[in-house]
């Protein structure tokens, strides 16, 4: 389970919008940038293949739910 999300807009203009974010994830702590198409950039250390295909939907949820709905 994702606890502790968080996250920060970087960018936001015509042509480009970024957020970083971090959370901890089975006691590891991950952090990386979000882009407006979905895609993510992870940092060091990034979670290994089979974990990254569990989370990136679920960091894509969350910034659907914080980003682009309205409160």
């Amino acid at each position: 389970m994702i606890s502790h999300f968080q996250w920060k807009e970087l960018r936001n203009n015509l042509v480009r919008q970024e957020w970083e974010f971090s959370f901890f994830y089975k006691g590891e702590y991950f952090l990386g940038v979000y882009y407006k198409d979905g895609s993510i950039s992870w940092s060091d250390p990034a979670p290994k293949e089979e974990e990254r295909k569990q989370l990136e939907p679920r960091v894509h949820d969350l910034f659907l739910y914080h980003v682009y709905e309205e409160h």
